[in-house]
C-alpha cells in the first residue's frame, strides 16, 4: 500500500455561517490539498465532525471530495463505532472503487478489553471489501491499544494492512516499528510525533495542520523519509508552535479556525458539542499566520 505512504490530512467538513456544509468551500479544500502535495484525503474521520453529519450529509461531503478530488490522489474513508455490527454493515456497504482503504478507529465509550478490541476489528476485517487501517487513539476513546494486539492483528487477519498510531507515545511506537510484518503501515496520528515517527521508519501521517499548510507539511514528511533529516527537522521546528495551538481548545475548533485566517474556507464554524475558538486563540493563530508569511 505505498499509496499511502507520506502525508494524507484529515479532512475538515467547512460550515456556512448557518452551519449546515459548505460545498464551495469543501471543494476549495480538497483543491487546496490536491494542487500542494498531499498524498492522499481522509474523508469523513473524527476531525470532519462526523458524529454530528446525518446520513444525508454524510453523502454529501463524500460525493462533494470525489467529485474535487477527480480522481487525482488516493483516498481513505473513516467507518469506525463502538457497536461492531453496525460498523461490519456500514463497512459493506462502502463504495470500494472510490477509496483504498477504509480507517477504522478503536472502540470508544465501551472501553472493551485487549481481546475485545482484537475480535471487533478481526470482524471487520473479514467483513471488508477493502483493506484496513487500525486507529489507535486512546485519548478520545478511553483505551489505548496496546502494540501487542496491533502487532497481533497485523500478523493474524491478512485485510488490516496499517495502523494510524496517536498514542504520542514514542516507545509504543517504536514497539510496533520493531515487530511489524513487512508493508504493514505505521503512520502517526498526531502531528508532534509525525516526523520523529518517520525518522525511526515509519511511513508517514494522517495530519490534522498539513491542510493548512500543505506544501511545507507533505515537504516535512518528504524530506523525513528520503533521510534528509536536517531540512525535516528545519521544517518540525517552524510548525512546533502551531501543531499545539491548533489541539488547545480541541480539534477541529482550532484547525478549522486557523483555514478561516488563511482564508481556504470561508467561517470556522463548528457544531455543539464542539464551540469556536476563543478571540484569544485567533490572535495567537493569526499571529502564527502572519509570522509564516515572512
Amino acid at each position: 500500500m505505498k499509496k499511502l505512504q507520506g502525508t494524507g490530512v484529515a479532512l475538515t467538513t467547512p460550515f456556512k455561517q448557518d452551519k449546515s456544509v459548505d460545498v464551495q468551500a469543501l471543494e476549495q479544500l480538497v483543491y487546496f490539498q490536491v494542487e500542494n502535495g498531499i498524498d492522499y484525503l481522509v474523508v469523513l474521520g473524527t476531525t470532519a465532525e462526523t458524529p454530528t453529519l446525518s446520513t444525508e450529509e454524510k453523502q454529501l461531503v463524500k460525493q462533494t471530495v470525489k467529485r474535487a478530488n477527480n480522481g487525482r490522489i488516493p483516498m481513505v474513508l473513516g467507518v469506525g463505532g463502538n457497536d461492531t455490527k453496525a460498523i461490519v454493515e456500514q463497512v459493506q456497504a462502502v463504495e470500494k472503487d472510490d477509496y483504498q482503504a477504509i480507517l477504522s478507529v478503536s472502540p470508544y465509550y465501551n472501553k472493551p478489553s485487549q481481546e475485545g478490541i482484537y475480535q471487533h476489528y478481526k470482524a471487520i476485517a473479514q467483513a471488508s471489501p477493502l483493506p484496513i487501517l487500525l486507529y489507535n487513539v486512546p485519548s478520545r476513546t478511553g483505551t489505548n491499544m496496546d502494540y501487542h494486539t496491533t502487532l497481533r492483528l497485523a500478523k493474524e487477519v491478512p485485510n488490516i494492512i496499517g495502523i494510524k498510531e496517536a498514542s504520542g507515545n514514542i516507545v509504543q511506537i517504536m514497539h510496533l516499528l520493531q515487530g511489524r510484518p513487512k508493508d504493514f503501515l505505521i503512520i502517526s496520528g498526531d502531528d508532534a510525533t509525525a516526523l520523529p515517527t518517520v525518522l525511526l521508519g515509519g511511513d508517514g501521517v494522517i495530519s490534522v495542520l498539513g491542510q493548512a499548510f500543505p506544501q511545507r507539511y507533505s515537504r516535512m514528511i518528504r524530506q523525513g523519509l528520503e533521510g534528509n533529516y536536517k531540512e525535516a527537522n528545519t521544517i518540525q521546528y517552524q510548525l512546533l508552535d502551531v501543531m499545539e495551538l491548533i489541539f488547545k481548545e480541541g480539534n477541529p475548533v482550532g484547525i478549522k479556525a486557523l483555514l478561516s485566517l488563511l482564508g481556504v474556507i470561508n467561517t470556522p464554524k463548528v457544531r455543539l458539542p464542539l464551540v469556536s475558538a476563543t478571540e484569544g486563540l485567533q490572535r495567537e493563530l493569526k499571529a502564527y499566520s502572519e509570522y509564516m508569511k515572512k
